[in-house]
């Protein structure tokens, strides 16, 4: 039998600072390790696939995390592949206005403008960020194993172990590290009967990134400001959309919604694995649908590297368990909301800052203080991941729904609900802005109010004595 290496358990020198390894180098994955990055904590990043693909699709952020990507120094390079948003434009398949939603003075109100860019420039940028030596591809883990005294080890599908004091599941939603967690937690009887089920799944969506296009052809590629055009497919089950990105490209995609649960887990039986060939059903069937900007979705199609269209289902579910022993889950592996808000890869930002301001305050690699920096985590985390998860939900409706209670809520919000509300709205949403409290914070920005934050034990007892030492 082959012998295949394994690394041995990590010595730590002060008994406080953990060895981290993070399971997944997707975004949520490689945000946590420049944060601890910055802490001095050591990590190593564990990826399934030998290279990472990040979809081709729009990606959204804004205050409720913008100020961390300034406090890393990497908002000015977040701004150089990002539009600032001027609004969300929805319209009728037979391109008839419906409404339009924006909200004016975003940067006087909230201190960031909404940002819009395609997935894999924000993944680059944060990828440039982490050492190529601290991660490692193609290691698909297939086990865990955690104690008290020992720490916890990955066992990876070349037979490789690893060791670590703490494991981080960033490993999306059909996470290894949650299957194996729950596997163990199932056959001592303590997991929740609710962390048993599926994941949710009403919607599956066909996604993708255009090369450069002509702007002549496309005038909106004229634009410095990003415009999102919705359309609501009346009649059918679709709902398709298209907004312009920096470099002449035009992010898009296509959403159809299933009529019934029964036929949402048929496909899903039927598509468990998606290939091309699964995407090539769908893209003949859309591709005469009429874009606001010109043209059709075909053309955009068309304009879209094959290899980088992606059909995924748009599913969605909030585990009960988040953590167990040495092992912690964020973005996600613990909670999967829909992108209708697009809070999704904003919760996992936040996520990874939480988890790295509670690890740094972490008292010693004891396992009781472990757990107990793990529960902090999630109960600064999930009260903000319900209301995310809920407000997820009912964006849904409003601009994928085609069923009669979806379409009435729809005519009420977009039609009916004042400017004022929306602004008010929002205010709420963007107070919530978690930072890293173990690095200077910027200044408060805009004139909304913000929530304020759980502070650093250790960053205050720090800052005490560097002021004492400065006096003397």
């Amino acid at each position: 039998m082959e012998v295949y290496p394994s690394q041995p358990p990590p010595i730590n020198s002060d008994g406080k600072t953990p060895h981290v390894i993070i399971v997944g180098a997707g975004l949520a994955g490689l945000f946590l390790a420049i944060l601890l990055d910055r802490q001095g904590v050591p990590y190593d990043i564990y990826e399934r696939s030998k290279e990472v693909k990040p979809l081709g699709a729009l990606m959204s952020l804004n205050a409720n995390i913008l100020p961390v990507f300034e406090q890393l120094g990497i908002l000015d390079e977040l701004l150089q592949v990002s539009f600032p948003s001027a609004g969300f434009f929805i319209t009728k398949s037979n391109l008839k206005p419906i409404a339009s939603l924006m909200i004016s003075n975003q940067e006087k109100l909230f201190g960031y403008r909404y940002l819009l860019f395609a997935r894999p420039k924000l993944h680059d940028i944060l990828l440039s960020r982490v050492p190529p030596e601290r991660i490692h591809m193609n290691k698909k883990v297939m086990s865990i194993a955690q104690n008290s005294r020992q720490g916890v080890m990955i066992r990876c599908s070349d037979n490789t172990t690893y060791h670590g004091d703490i494991l981080v599941g960033a490993d999306g939603a059909y996470s290894g590290v949650r299957q194996s967690l729950y596997k163990m937690m199932h056959s001592e009887g303590i997991l929740q009967d609710s962390d048993t089920k599926s994941l949710s799944m009403n919607f599956t969506c066909l996604v993708g990134t255009t090369d450069s296009l002509d702007p002549e052809k496309y005038p909106i590629l004229k634009e410095k400001e990003a415009k999102l055009h919705q359309v609501i497919g009346n009649g059918t089950q679709y709902t398709w959309s298209a907004v312009n990105v920096p470099e002449h490209r035009i992010c898009w995609n296509v959403v159809s919604q299933f009529p019934s649960a029964v036929e949402a887990e048929d496909e899903r039986f039927r598509n468990s694995e998606w290939g091309p060939a699964a995407s090539e059903t769908m893209t003949s069937e859309v591709r005469d649908f009429l874009l606001p900007i010109g043209g059709t979705i075909g053309d955009l199609i068309d304009a879209t590297p094959k290899e980088s269209i992606s059909r995924v289902f748009l599913e969605d579910k909030i585990f009960e368990t988040w953590y167990h022993m040495r092992t912690v889950l964020i973005g996600d592996a613990c909670h999967k909301l829909l992108p209708s808000a697009g809070q999704g890869a904003v919760n996992a930002f936040q996520d990874a800052v939480i988890l790295a301001n509670c690890i740094y305050d972490l008292k010693s690699l004891a396992q009781e203080d472990i757990i107990a920096t793990f529960k902090d985590y999630r109960d600064q985390r999930y009260p903000h991941v319900i209301e995310q998860y809920e407000a997820s939900k009912m964006n849904a409706k409003i601009i994928y729904g085609q069923k009669l209670s979806e379409r009435v809520i729809r005519n009420i919000v977009l039609n009916y609900m004042p400017k004022s509300v929306q602004v008010k709205n929002a205010a709420k949403n963007m107070a919530y802005r978690p930072q890293a409290t173990f690095l200077p914070l910027p200044p408060k920005r805009g004139i909304s109010p913000v929530l304020p934050q759980k502070p650093s034990r250790r960053y205050m007892e720090e800052q005490a004595k560097l002021k004492q030492t400065q006096v003397k």
